[in-house]
């Protein structure tokens, strides 16, 4: 894959790393902001080699004078911040949500055995390798935040102001999104996706559409999703239609008594979004609903999410399961009850 070597500008000081990361996990957006001789990341990426092409980047538009000297992150996934240790003069800011929930995240070494030691014949084994292989975990140190937040905190990046804005519990319990009011920018993180199917971890999906609905409050021109093209206004409010049709779905399957696989397996079959990749993910979505209408207290278990999202994976890819004629994982009929309301 040829990642980008030049940062795209998307407002005047606002330069964006965006790898094409369509149809697989790990390549987030990473937002540089410089203003007069001073600069801020907004997230770094997954691996000491995407970190370095990243700075190399950078290092073509920043002011004369200026370095990188804030880094923030969105959230605690490890695709926006394990890059943060190879910025070792920055100052790295979260929520202090995302530094108490990152014990739930895996670190690079478990990342390491996961993609690189694992079963390539076991569904979670392949699906790591084909999604995550590019990337070398080996070494890395996670950095955690210096400096973190609750609700919202107030920035300067030379002239520019910056506002962190505390949205989770979302996509994960610590989000957070960045808004440029000069530049009418909003960086969103993991709160929108772009050209894929969304993971969210924690939900429930409500709470992100507020999150999205957040944004749109900003009146911003343009956002920045953690993944996937630059988007503005009525591309969002097009995300937003499309999670209240999830959770409107999870809730009627949930009703009807469908398993969570099997009610994303309906999802996928109904083939309302043919052109989002990564179909797999609406398990994800779907069992993250299905924690909060059981009232579940404990925390996801990612690794074991994954896996069942890479057994459905498997079984689309091989085709034993056809999107548009969906058949049960595990014996009841999966279509989508017609009195879902949508």
């Amino acid at each position: 894959m040829d990642y980008p070597s030049q940062l795209v500008p998307v407002a005047e000081g606002v330069h964006v790393w965006a790898p094409d990361g369509s149809g697989t996990w790990g390549l987030a957006n990473c937002v540089l902001v410089t203003s007069d001789r001073s600069a801020a990341l907004v997230d770094t990426p997954y691996s000491e080699t995407l970190t370095r092409r990243l700075l190399t980047a950078a290092e073509q538009v920043l002011p004369d004078g200026a370095s990188i000297t804030t880094v923030i992150n969105t959230h605690a996934n490890g695709d926006h911040c394990y890059g943060n240790e190879f910025l070792p003069q920055a100052e790295v800011i979260a929520t202090q949500s995302a530094l108490d929930h990152a014990c739930l995240e895996p670190t690079p070494a478990q990342m390491q055995q996961l993609v690189h030691g694992g079963d390539p014949d076991s569904p979670l084994g392949w699906y790591m390798k084909k999604h995550f292989g590019r990337f070398d975990y080996s070494g890395l140190q996670l950095r955690c935040p210096d400096r973190t937040f609750t609700g919202a905190e107030d920035l300067k990046v030379g002239a520019l102001d910056v506002r962190l804005i505390e949205v989770g519990p979302a996509h994960t319990a610590g989000d957070l999104i960045v808004h440029l009011p000069q530049r009418k920018t909003v960086c969103a993180g993991d709160i929108v996706f772009h050209g894929d199917h969304p993971v969210h971890w924690a939900g429930p999906l409500a709470s992100v559409w507020d999150a999205c609905s957040r944004i749109l409050e900003l009146d911003p021109d343009v956002i920045v999703p953690g993944h996937g093209p630059i988007m503005g206004p009525d591309q969002l409010r097009d995300y937003m239609a499309y999670l209240t049709y999830v959770r409107e779905q999870a809730h009627t399957l949930h009703r009807h008594g469908l398993p969570a696989d099997e009610a994303a397996l309906a999802l996928i079959g109904e083939g309302r979004h043919p052109h989002l990749d990564l179909p797999e993910r609406l398990f994800l979505l779907v069992a993250a609903e299905y924690r909060h209408l059981e009232s579940d207290p404990q925390p996801p278990n990612l690794v074991q999410l994954v896996a069942q999202a890479a057994r459905l994976a498997l079984d689309l890819e091989t085709a034993q399961i056809h999107p548009s004629a969906p058949r049960p994982i595990s014996g009841s009929a999966a279509t989508v009850p017609t009195d879902s309301g949508v």
